[in-house]
């Protein structure tokens, strides 16, 4: 049985110009499981067409009457405070909530959780530091610089940690002036929905934020629709490419995160041990289900059977178990369809002459485990493509120039690493890497620098990470002043 009573778990419902609703539509195939346990918990439900038309039209219609676009600083900054506020204490019903959509242990969703009124209010920081006015010199009298927003927008979050993202991209569009239409993971739209409750119980302008459900074809009705100006997004390439021939035809603003496998270059005179333990952290956040995770680990040929070693017996360490134990630091892959696809991809990699290294043992339940591993023996550029696991390939280089041609041998540009104990020569390397960040020595979640920004290179999506970037992103600029009136041309 499940460690929560499934009368307990948040409603799917569908918030739609003031009202709520639970959506009419179930989606094909299985319903949201306990991924412990497999129990299936609720249906994965799906707004009618018809709603999310209705939802289109009001998040439009509340932008051009402009109830949330026209307020100033002060007034957004107010709403946006009292939705943080009524998040305030909204933490560990969100920490469980993701925690049953993504399998990542309810500890570590915890911190997740704490995050979502501060996302709020670093919004209202940006806002408040860039503005909606500058005043810049002028011919004739000074010149206005205005940051507008484009209008609705739609965000779309991935299912490994959607309501710290929601809250992210959510709050910091409705601080540049956006009305919002947000959809949740199908696979996890319960945190989410939590998110929805505060924001709803704040009280918000009819149409300025709403919530719709479903899958790709919600995601395509809100992505393909004229009326929505901007589309942020993040997950899967296959999803980013459809949502990027949607927008052109309307040339609308896009932010698409959509991951890669990232290169981690370990070179000769690397701490194997202190290596191995950070690349172990990395592989197993959020249970490997993390955009940024080292994925393909390119070793000093004097180092590989050593560091593989170190790697596997560090995770090995970790305790794999229930994802609501709060004893437990590794939990079950998300879904069932997610297992199945990454055990595909490795069994492929096998068929290619690779050998598996199983790290740990998994609870005796019947839930969506799967042990870290290892994957070694295959060639670099046979291993391009996201596995989106507790799960790494290891290769053995001749030398830091063969490294950094491997790395770069990639259509994708999320994340880098690099490890040594030189970090004038680490440094120079990570600038060689192109990829958006590139950190040496460590494989951490948290922002190298609080001012810290980065590009999604390649097939790793258009647009970037950064507060100030991706507020300015949900606005586009206007010039407003008197003109020149004595000048020839």
């Amino acid at each position: 049985m499940t460690l929560v009573p499934i009368g307990l778990l948040p409603e799917q419902v569908d918030r739609i110009d003031g009202e709520l609703r639970r959506p009419r539509d179930v989606l094909d195939g299985p319903g949201l499981c306990d991924p412990s346990t497999a129990e299936v918990l609720q249906p994965r439900r799906a707004t009618a067409p018809d709603e999310v038309e209705r939802a289109i039209a009001a998040a439009a219609r509340a932008h051009r009457d402009g109830v949330w676009a026209d307020l100033d600083v002060d007034g957004r900054s107010e709403w946006l405070e009292r939705i943080a506020g009524e998040l305030d204490g909204a933490g560990d019903d969100v920490a469980v909530a993701e925690s049953i959509g993504s399998g990542v242990p309810v500890a570590v969703t915890r911190m997740f959780a704490g995050s979502l009124a501060g996302a709020f209010r670093g919004a209202i920081a940006q806002l408040r530091a860039i503005g909606v006015r500058t005043e810049l010199p002028g011919p004739v009298r000074p010149v206005e610089l205005l940051r507008l927003p484009w209008g609705p927008a739609a965000v779309l979050v991935p299912w490994n940690a959607p309501a710290a993202m929601a809250a992210g991209k959510v709050a910091t569009a409705l601080a540049a002036g956006c009305t919002v239409l947000l959809k949740p993971p199908e696979w996890a739209p319960l945190g989410c929905n939590l998110v929805a409750d505060a924001i709803h119980r704040a009280g918000l302008p009819d149409g300025v934020f709403q919530m719709v459900h479903g899958g790709p074809a919600t995601g395509a009705a809100l992505t393909g629709d004229p009326r929505v100006k901007v589309v942020s997004y993040t997950g899967s390439l296959a999803a980013g490419r459809a949502i990027a021939r949607a927008a052109a035809e309307h040339f609308t603003a896009l932010q698409l995160e959509l991951g890669g496998n990232n290169p981690a270059v370990v070179r000769a005179d690397a701490d194997v041990d202190a290596t191995a333990a950070a690349l172990a952290s990395g592989m197993l956040k959020l249970n490997g289900q993390w955009c940024e995770a080292p994925g393909k680990v390119l070793v000093a040929r004097a180092r590989h059977d050593e560091l593989g070693d170190a790697l596997r017996d560090h995770l090995g360490r970790w305790r794999i178990g229930h994802h609501l134990d709060p004893d437990t630091e590794v939990g079950p892959l998300s879904h069932e369809a997610h297992r199945a696809r990454l055990q595909q991809q490795v069994d492929a990699l096998v068929t290619q002459g690779g050998d598996v290294l199983v790290a740990g043992d998994v609870p005796d339940l019947p839930g969506w485990f799967w042990a870290p591993r290892l994957v070694v023996g295959v060639e670099p550029e046979r291993c391009v493509d996201e596995m989106f696991g507790p799960v790494a390939s290891i290769h053995p280089v001749d030398d830091d120039e063969t490294a950094v041609a491997a790395a770069n041998d990639t259509p994708f540009g999320l994340a880098g690493y690099v490890f040594s104990t030189d970090l004038d020569a680490a440094q120079a390397l990570g600038r060689r890497i192109r990829f958006g960040e590139v950190k040496i020595n460590g494989t951490s979640v948290i922002d190298l620098t609080p001012t810290s920004t980065q590009s999604f290179w390649g097939l790793s999506g258009i647009g970037g990470h950064g507060n100030a970037e991706v507020f300015r992103f949900f606005t586009g600029s206007q010039i407003v002043g008197v003109d020149h009136t004595d000048v020839p041309i």
